[in-house]
């Protein structure tokens, strides 16, 4: 240890024990300055602070040095949309055990800030240092959900995917139902509005329906189109019908 204007400093490369002995020693003594005793004090936590940082690194290489294995454990089907997942129980299972063999944890922070739900995948090392992943969506209402069940599916999702984004990984194959959530392009979606106000024929609004239907294939998450776009079409079914009986 080196001593100047009356200051103890801890000197290079000195460890948690050299530095735990001096402070021992100061608070032992009853002429030691408390305000250098809590300067000491400070050094020590941001020493603690930095080798909790270091070990959480090496811990978290050491797990994608030799990461598990994630499938697709789950075949989903709703309305025209089907897709193979991993669920969030297998990816919290088979990661949760992985990260624990290198003193890793992981929980979750869900906040709900409307429009928004937010959710924040939280890492902590044995040492204590944490790092976190947050992602917000809006609620899932697709499949006909309610509102409960629609917060439910978000919340869901943004956990499974907060742990794979935090921990680096990747389901193997990787996840398609993410993949296919964009909407309909507005432009598409407004030239088939007015394609269906047009007809006249209800041969032709049925060709029509066809093309539309294989359009919302491409964006299966995206029911508010498809319902919309469904519902224009037999509305504008029935007033063919009805044009064509009054014309009898």
């Amino acid at each position: 240890m080196a001593k100047g204007n009356n200051v103890v400093v801890a000197a290079p490369g000195s460890d948690a024990g050299s530095l735990m002995v001096l402070i021992n020693r100061a608070a032992a003594d009853p002429t030691f300055d408390v305000a250098k005793l809590d300067a000491l004090l400070a050094v020590k936590e941001r020493w603690e602070k930095e080798e909790a940082r270091k070990a959480f690194v090496v811990a978290l290489n050491k797990f994608k040095a030799d990461p598990p294995t994630l499938t697709k454990n789950k075949q989903v089907k709703f309305d025209r949309t089907e897709y193979r997942h991993a669920t969030l129980d297998q990816v919290s299972l088979v990661i949760g055990k992985a990260l624990a063999v290198v003193g890793i944890s992981h929980r979750w922070d869900v906040h709900q800030e409307a429009p928004a739900i937010k959710v924040a995948c939280v890492l902590t090392h044995d040492q204590g240092h944490s790092e976190r992943v947050e992602m917000a969506a809006g609620a899932d209402s697709s499949g006909s959900k309610n509102g409960i069940q629609a917060i439910g599916s978000t919340v869901t999702y943004l956990q499974r995917y907060t742990l794979l984004a935090a921990t680096g990984m990747a389901v193997k194959g990787q996840d398609d139902d993410g993949a296919k959530a964009e909407g309909m392009p507005e432009k598409v979606r407004l030239d088939f509005e007015a394609a269906i106000d047009t007809q006249t024929d209800p041969d032709k609004l049925a060709e029509l329906w066809k093309t539309i239907a294989a359009e919302c294939k491409k964006t299966p998450k995206d029911m508010e189109s498809y319902n919309s776009l469904k519902a224009l079409v037999s509305a504008k079914g029935k007033q063919l019908r009805a044009a064509a009986k009054g014309a009898k």
